[in-house]
């Protein structure tokens, strides 16, 4: 049993472009994360002296911005998808919606 308004959403090329627009921008995110995040964990695994070195004259090592720089990239990116999300992809649900309301 197949609810007919699912199959006219499922059938209406905007529902098509919107799923391929999200599924793309979500995955280029996923993999930009996991280089940044990775190549942080592969630094600290293969290259403790970089990290280890301190700035300048404190005892606050090289490590410690660079990981914050991991975390402030996520929520960055994590805002990048949100606005994205609350633009762009919900005005094309809403448009998806409307048709299959018809």
């Amino acid at each position: 049993m197949t609810d007919p308004i699912v199959a006219k959403i499922e059938a209406n090329p905007k529902y098509h472009e919107l799923r391929r627009k999200r599924n793309t921008f979500g995955w280029l995110l996923t993999i930009i994360m996991m280089v940044v995040y990775y190549g942080y964990i592969a630094l600290i695994a293969f290259d403790k002296s970089f990290l280890a070195q301190p700035i300048g004259a404190g005892v606050t090592s090289l490590g410690i911005p660079i990981g914050m720089g991991v975390i402030i990239f996520t929520i960055v990116i994590t805002g990048i998808y949100v606005r994205r999300a609350n633009g762009e992809y919900d005005r094309l649900t809403a448009e998806i919606l409307k048709e299959a309301s018809k």
